[in-house]
């Protein structure tokens, strides 16, 4: 867990940092998606758009499509779904991690499905560009990929950050799973089923409900500590009490 204290007293200056730095992240990304989803309802046309099309239109070519339909594929429904029953039965068989770990971890994904499906119905953004084969088909505002590559690998992150392993190993795996993140996302661009503020915007959102998620399970768990903390302090002035 990220803060292993029973007491705010308890968390140290690294606990604080991380605290401060995650309402900023969860602030910001808030702000992008509103700002984003205020033009694209008054159907406004965005330069950036226009730009980031032109230029990946001038830069690509077969050989970075083909990659780029791979990478994609990582974000799929399907794929997302699989890799959440996976990481979710190693979670509950297999790991050490209170049981509120993967019930998070499935709000997490299942929420972020939900909410992703109710936006795209409310803004109706149509796509650049209509492409069943990469799953390019309904409305484009807000990117899906993008908003569940960022829980579902943010998710990971998460996991990676509260393992015991060592940090060095930490920071260049995480380094790895948050590039891979990202270029699931920014794949959609180059495939021409998204527009460069759906992208932005998936990010945003998807952060946003991470952060939300990752929040409250911390949350419940130092709740947990705590009811544990003062259970044992209960039992040993019971014990005392019983010997004299």
């Amino acid at each position: 867990m990220l803060f292993r204290g029973t007491h705010i007293k308890d968390l140290s200056k690294a606990s604080i940092i991380t605290i401060l730095v995650g309402f900023v992240l969860l602030g910001s990304a808030t702000y992008l998606f509103f700002s984003l989803a205020e033009e694209v309802l008054e159907r406004e046309k965005f330069a950036i758009d226009q730009a980031t099309t032109a230029f990946v239109n001038k830069i690509t070519n077969p050989l970075i499509n083909t990659i780029m339909g791979y990478v994609t594929e990582a974000g799929s429904v399907l794929f997302l779904t699989i890799g959440t029953i996976v990481v979710v039965g190693i979670l509950f068989f297999f790991s050490k991690f209170s049981k509120c770990v993967p019930l998070f971890f499935i709000i997490d994904m299942v929420g972020i499905s939900i909410l992703t499906k109710v936006l795209k119905l409310l803004f109706e953004r149509k796509r650049p560009d209509v492409l069943a084969k990469y799953d390019g088909t309904g409305f484009s505002f807000p990117s899906g990929h993008s908003t569940g590559a960022i829980t579902f690998y943010g998710f990971l992150i998460y996991l990676v950050i509260i393992s015991p392993m060592r940090s060095r190993w930490k920071w260049v795996i995480n380094i790895l799973i948050g590039l891979f993140a990202v270029s699931i996302a920014f794949s959609r661009v180059f495939l021409g089923v998204h527009y460069i503020t759906d992208i932005l915007a998936g990010l945003a959102f998807g952060l946003a409900w991470l952060l939300i998620c990752i929040i409250g399970l911390e949350l419940m768990l130092w709740r947990q500590r705590r009811r544990r903390y003062h259970q044992t302090i209960k039992e040993r002035m019971e014990n005392n009490s019983d010997i004299k």
